[in-house]
């Protein structure tokens, strides 16, 4: 048996594949973050006293699906947006978590353009779910999680916590 023919029989795994791959990974290590079925609509902060306070912002919940946002609550001082921003959509039955916007001094549009080739979409959106995969790495290794998970008011950041809601479901 040649070399060449040991390689054909290895299966490859197409971009789209390996995309899906990056997005199970990350369902896998945000929901051992945080509590996904036990958040509600509103605002979250996660605090390990580093000054680096993690936003988690749960915008909608349908029967499927979450819609996220996570961001550390700095303000870009050139746009005012908030930057480092993910937004982010968490499928519950297919256990699998995708970037869909991630905001880091540009947008998809200022990236790839209005009209980009199958390709370029594909390569932007591995590039945009490896960029979270390594930031849940880093708020794990930084002590984040359920325990510092606190739910706030609508109109601060330093407010009010539901830690009962937040054990119960955890």
């Amino acid at each position: 048996m040649s070399l060449a023919t040991r390689r054909a029989r290895i299966p490859r795994l197409s971009r789209f594949g390996w995309l899906m791959g990056l997005y199970a990974e990350n369902h896998v290590r945000f929901t051992r973050l945080f509590p996904s079925q036990g958040l509600v609509v509103g605002t979250y902060v996660s605090s390990v006293g580093d000054g680096l306070d993690v936003q988690l912002d749960v915008i909608e919940r349908h029967p499927y699906t979450t819609e996220l946002r996570m961001t550390y609550a700095l303000r870009d001082p050139v746009t005012g947006e908030q930057d480092p921003s993910a937004f982010l959509r968490l499928y519950h039955d297919a256990r699998q978590l995708e970037v869909t916007n991630c905001y880091v001094g540009r947008r998809w549009q200022d990236t790839i353009g209005m009209y980009p080739p199958p390709a370029e979409i594909v390569d932007h959106r591995t590039r945009m779910n490896t960029f979270l995969g390594k930031w849940l790495e880093y708020l794990a290794e930084r002590g984040h999680g359920v325990a510092t998970l606190r739910a706030v008011d609508a109109g601060t950041i330093s407010g009010g916590t539901d830690e009962k809601n937040l054990a119960a479901n955890a």
